[in-house]
C-alpha cells in the first residue's frame, strides 16, 4: 500500500431491523477474530508514530542549531581571513626588516673589515719601514716609522666600533629570537588550520557520500540549503504515518464491530481487546489523537445491522485486512527513512559544529596572539630598526675615521719616501753649490794672483819713478774675498723656539770665527744626511708606484 492510499473508510449505517440468518455468519467468526488480532497487532505501529514526532522535533532543533552555528562560523571565517592576511603581512614586514638590517649590517661589516685591513696593512708597513740612521742622533737605537705613531687613537676607534657591533649583534639576536617565536606561533596557527581543513575535508566527504541517497548539496562543504527540505520531508513522512495509523485504527474499530455483531463474538472481542492500553494519546503536528477513537469503539453499544449491511461490513473488513500489512510495512519504511534523514541532518549539524570549533580555535589563537604577543614582536622589530639606525650612523662615522687614519698613515709613508727624495735633492743642490763655490774661488784666486803679479810688475818697472806720496794705495795688495756660510733658519710658518735657538747659536759661532774653514762652517749650518744610493732608488720606485696606482 503506497502513502497515497489508505484502508477503506466505508462505514455501515446502523438500522433497527433484527438480523435474520446470523447462522450464515457463524463460520466467519474465526476469520474475523484472526483479522481482529492482526489489526490489534498492527496498532503497535503507534510507537513509530511517536518516534516520528520525536524525529521531527529533533530535526527542527538540529536545523535551528545548524543555522546559528553556520552563521557564527561564517562571521568568524570572514574575520579569520582578514586577521590571517594581516598577520602574514606583519610577519613579512618584520622579516623584511630583519633581512634588510642583516644585509646592511653585513655590508657595513664587510666595509669595516676592508678598511681595517687596509689600516693594519699600512701599520705593518710602518713597522717594516726602518728610519735610516742618518736621520737620527748618533747612538740611538733603531726605530721604525711606527714608533712615531700614536696608536691609541686606533685602539679607541676599534673599541668604539666593537661596542656598536656588539650592540647591533645583540639586538639582531633579540629580533631573531622574537621572529623564531613568531614562527612558532604561525606553526601553531597552521596546525589549527590543519584541523580546520581536516574538518572541512571530512564534511566534504560526508556530503559527497550522502548526496546519492538524499537531497544534500553536492558542494564541497555542507550547505544549509538541503536541511529545510529534509525537515519538510520528515514532516511529510510524519503526517503520512499519522494518516496511515489512523486508517489502521479505523480498520481495528471495524474488526471489533464485526466481531461483536457476529454471534458468539462479543466475548471474543472483549477478550482480545481487554489488554488495550488505557491511554494511547499521541500529540504533535500531523499526529491524531487515537485514544478517543479506540476506547470509544470498545465501549460503544452495538447498533443492529441488516444482513446486507453486515455482509457489506465484512467485505470491507476483508478487503482492508489484505492491505493492513502493507500499511504497517509502509510505516516501518517511512520511519526507517526518517531515521536516515535525521542521522544525515545530525551528521551535518556535527560537521558544522566541528568546523565551527576548528574555526573558533584558530580565531581564539589569533585573538590571543594579537592582544598579547604580537605587539611584542612588532615592538622588537621597531627596536631593532631604531638601534640599527643609531649604530649604523656611528659605524659609518667610525668607518670614515678608519679611512682618515689610513690616509694619514699612508701619507706618513709617502712623506717619508718624499723625505728621502728631498734629502737626495738637497744633497744634490748642495753639491752643485759647492761646485759653484769651488769654481768661483778658483777664478777669484786666479784673478787675485794675476792682480798681484800685475801690481808687482808695475812696482818694479815704474815704482822708482813715482813719488811715494802721490797715491797712498799704490803699494797695497789687491783685496781678498772670503765666503761665510749663514744658517738658513726655518721656512716661513714652521719656526720653533728650538730652531730659533739653534739658528742663534750657529750665527754667534760664525761671528766669533769668520776665518773658519769652509768645511767647518758647513757643520755650523744645515746638516744634510748622507743616504745610500739604493735607499733613494727604492723610495723613488715606491713613489712612482703609488703615482701610477692613484692615476
Amino acid at each position: 500500500m503506497s502513502s497515497s492510499e489508505s484502508l477503506s473508510t466505508s462505514t455501515v449505517a446502523p438500522n433497527l431491523e433484527a438480523t435474520q440468518g446470523r447462522e450464515t455468519a457463524m463460520p466467519q467468526l474465526e476469520t474475523l477474530i484472526s483479522h481482529l488480532v492482526a489489526a490489534k497487532r498492527s496498532l503497535s505501529s503507534i510507537s513509530h508514530v511517536w518516534r516520528a514526532n520525536e524525529i521531527v522535533t529533533a530535526a527542527r532543533s538540529t536545523l535551528e542549531e545548524s543555522v546559528v552555528v553556520s552563521a557564527r562560523t561564517g562571521f568568524l571565517r570572514r574575520g579569520l581571513n582578514n586577521q590571517l592576511r594581516l598577520l602574514y603581512n606583519v610577519r613579512t614586514e618584520v622579516e623584511e626588516i630583519s633581512l634588510r638590517g642583516r644585509s646592511e649590517f653585513a655590508g657595513v661589516l664587510k666595509s669595516l673589515d676592508a678598511a681595517d685591513g687596509r689600516l693594519r696593512k699600512t701599520l705593518d708597513l710602518l713597522r717594516e719601514t726602518i728610519v735610516h740612521g742618518s736621520f737620527r742622533p748618533e747612538g740611538e737605537e733603531t726605530k721604525s716609522l711606527h714608533d712615531f705613531v700614536d696608536e691609541r687613537g686606533v685602539e679607541e676607534l676599534h673599541t668604539s666600533l666593537k661596542s656598536s657591533i656588539d650592540r647591533t649583534n645583540a639586538v639582531q639576536v633579540e629580533l631573531d629570537t622574537s621572529n623564531a617565536a613568531f614562527d612558532d606561533e604561525l606553526r601553531s596557527i597552521k596546525k589549527a588550520l590543519g584541523n580546520y581543513r581536516t574538518a572541512t575535508k571530512l564534511a566534504s566527504s560526508r556530503s559527497s557520500a550522502s548526496s546519492s541517497s538524499s537531497s544534500a548539496s553536492n558542494s564541497s562543504l555542507p550547505s544549509l540549503s538541503s536541511m529545510p527540505s529534509m525537515l519538510h520531508s520528515l514532516e511529510m513522512h510524519a503526517q503520512e504515518m499519522a494518516n496511515l495509523l489512523e486508517s489502521l485504527v479505523r480498520h481495528f474499530d471495524l474488526c471489533v464491530t464485526a466481531v461483536k455483531h457476529t454471534e458468539g463474538g462479543g466475548a471474543a472481542a472483549r477478550s482480545i481487546t481487554g489488554d488495550m492500553p488505557a491511554a494511547v494519546h499521541v500529540s504533535g503536528r500531523g499526529v491524531p489523537n487515537i485514544e478517543e477513537g479506540i476506547n470509544a469503539n470498545l465501549n460503544a453499544p452495538l447498533d443492529p445491522l441488516s444482513d446486507s449491511e453486515y455482509q457489506e461490513m465484512v467485505n470491507v473488513l476483508i478487503k482492508d485486512a489484505a492491505e493492513a500489512e502493507d500499511v504497517v510495512m509502509e510505516i516501518q519504511d517511512r520511519i526507517a527513512e526518517m531515521e536516515s534523514v535525521l542521522e544525515h541532518m545530525v551528521a551535518q549539524r556535527d560537521t558544522f559544529l566541528s568546523i565551527y570549533n576548528a574555526t573558533a580555535s584558530v580565531f581564539k589563537h589569533l585573538s590571543s596572539l594579537a592582544t598579547t604577543r604580537l605587539p611584542g614582536y612588532i615592538s622588537q622589530a621597531h627596536n631593532f630598526t631604531r638601534v640599527w639606525n643609531e649604530e649604523h650612523e656611528h659605524i659609518g662615522a667610525g668607518l670614515s675615521d678608519l679611512s682618515d687614519l689610513n690616509s694619514l698613515y699612508d701619507g706618513f709613508l709617502d712623506a717619508y719616501d718624499g723625505l728621502i727624495l728631498e734629502v737626495a735633492r738637497r744633497r744634490h743642490v748642495r753639491h752643485r753649490v759647492e761646485k759653484v763655490l769651488r769654481d768661483c774661488k778658483h777664478k777669484l784666486d786666479q784673478l787675485y794672483e794675476e792682480d798681484v803679479n800685475a801690481r808687482e810688475t808695475f812696482r818694479v818697472e815704474q815704482g822708482d819713478y813715482l813719488p811715494s806720496d802721490i797715491w797712498p794705495g799704490i803699494g797695497r795688495e789687491p783685496m781678498r774675498i772670503e765666503f761665510h756660510r749663514i744658517s738658513g733658519g726655518n721656512l716661513k710658518g714652521i719656526a720653533t723656539q728650538a730652531d730659533d735657538q739653534q739658528e742663534t747659536a750657529a750665527t754667534e759661532a760664525a761671528e766669533e770665527d769668520r776665518t773658519a774653514p769652509v768645511a767647518e762652517n758647513i757643520e755650523n749650518g744645515e746638516v744634510i744626511p748622507e743616504l745610500p744610493k739604493d735607499v733613494v732608488e727604492q723610495a723613488l720606485i715606491r713613489v712612482r708606484t703609488r703615482t701610477r696606482h692613484a692615476a
